[in-house]
């Protein structure tokens, strides 16, 4: 049979991601759309072995004879869009957050809970995490099959690059500025950071750390905080886990690293836990995995890992992955994958 795979915002940051991972990973496709703003319209991009012009997303008739469309071209355009690719006939997966808490659209992360694919989605929609959410829950899910998952405290450290190219883009610009300025940096902080702009990132994020990222949710939590919450309940078919989140954005470019605290209805065995995290798929045991040393890397990272010093029944550990592949691109073709090895595409 012949297949066609759309790409909606393909020459953004994950977009180019998932280019590359259509093609290397040999993905079973006869035919691409490469879809993108009317600005972009026009490019011609390069596939397997082949010119592939991109497409606008106000195009008429876009997604006829697509089969699967991927999108990552954010919230406001999948909530409009995604639903006439379903009604074209395409199956979605779909990259922003606009339908992660929709009961009806399933939320995957495919080694955690790939079986909810089956039967195929009702909605013609399948939702991919935050990625914050993706790298800290595989390990959460390790742990939980062995102990028994009640909660967990997370603060998460989140490049630049989660506010995709514009975010890798202000960071870059602030750095060399302030790289002069290491004296001004040491006595008065302050007015260093006003010599850079910022728009992107909350404050000046070029040696320094921004404890605020996304918008105002409820009680001084970011909607980014509370995605972390929500998400990880879907995902983990735990409704009422109690999750302490905080997110703090960091002056890296790709990778996010979350130190977590779980706790766990069960005495926890670090031993069994090790053996447990280092047997689960797509999970790599470091003894100190780093956001630099794991960008560009397909498997999530963790480490640190220690039993409480109070609780028996809480462990702490570090976990990383890089936000734009697992985060992202690499989850959305595992979905992808997925649906075809299901016969649902």
């Amino acid at each position: 049979m012949t297949r066609t795979v759309a790409v909606v915002g393909a020459t953004g940051a994950v977009g180019q991601d998932l280019r590359r991972l259509l093609a290397t990973r040999d993905f079973p496709c006869d035919e691409v759309v490469f879809v993108a703003t009317r600005r972009s319209a026009g490019r011609v991009l390069r596939f397997r072995d082949r010119d592939v012009t991109v497409r606008a997303i106000d195009d008429a008739g876009l997604f006829k004879g697509v089969d699967l469309a991927l999108f990552s071209a954010g919230g406001g355009t999948s909530l409009e869009q995604a639903p006439l690719a379903v009604a074209a006939g395409a199956l979605v997966v779909d990259n922003s957050s606009a339908w992660r808490m929709d009961p009806d659209v399933p939320l995957v992360v495919t080694e955690v809970n790939g079986q909810v694919l089956d039967p195929r989605p009702a909605k013609g929609i399948v939702a991919n995490p935050n990625c914050t959410t993706m790298v800290a829950v595989l390990p959460l899910k390790a742990l939980h099959d062995a102990f028994g998952l009640s909660g967990f405290v997370a603060t998460s450290f989140q490049a630049a690059g989660g506010a995709g190219q514009k975010g890798i883009d202000e960071l870059a610009a602030q750095i060399p500025v302030l790289a002069e300025q290491s004296e001004l940096l040491r006595h008065d902080g302050a007015a260093a950071a006003k010599l850079v702009d910022y728009s992107v990132h909350a404050r000046t994020l070029a040696f320094n750390v921004v404890p605020w990222l996304g918008a105002e949710a409820d009680a001084g939590y970011s909607d980014e905080e509370m995605k972390l919450r929500n998400e990880s309940r879907r995902i983990l078919d735990l409704p009422q886990l109690e999750v302490a989140p905080t997110c703090v954005r960091v002056p890296v470019m790709v990778g996010h690293a979350v130190a977590v605290r779980a706790t766990f209805e069960r005495e926890v065995d670090l031993g069994e836990a090790l053996r447990r995290l280092d047997a689960f798929p797509g999970l790599v045991v470091d003894d100190l995995p780093t956001p630099l040393e794991w960008a560009g890397r397909d498997e999530v990272a963790v480490g640190r890992v220690r039993r409480d010093l109070f609780d028996p029944r809480a462990l702490n550990f570090f976990v990383v992955g890089d936000n734009l592949l697992k985060g992202a691109a690499l989850n959305t073709i595992q979905i992808a994958e997925e649906l075809v090895a299901r016969g649902h595409v």
